[in-house]
């Protein structure tokens, strides 16, 4: 992936939105979409989409957008913490 590529609503973020494929979800609302990693690199690892903004990475999202992401990755990390009790 590069920093220059363009969207595409091909993209396997896009299609989970879309319910196209399977996600376990640990949060939704209007915004924002949180669902566990399929390849976890450790307990609770999870990922935070966009779901109103078609862009590449977070240097694309707009700052709305990705005020809404870091809101919900704050909500969803400390629900994460206080149900694994993870070390540091």
């Amino acid at each position: 992936m590069s920093l220059d590529e363009t969207y595409s609503d091909q993209n396997i973020f896009a299609k989970i939105i879309r319910g196209e494929l399977p996600k376990v979800a640990v949060y939704e609302d209007a915004a924002t979409l949180a669902f566990m990693d399929v390849f976890p690199q450790s307990e609770g690892h999870t990922l935070v989409i966009s779901k109103t903004a078609q862009a590449v990475n977070l240097l694309d999202l707009p700052t709305e957008a990705l005020s809404d992401v870091m809101k919900t990755a704050q909500t969803v990390s400390q629900a994460i913490v206080q149900a694994l009790k993870p070390d540091g």
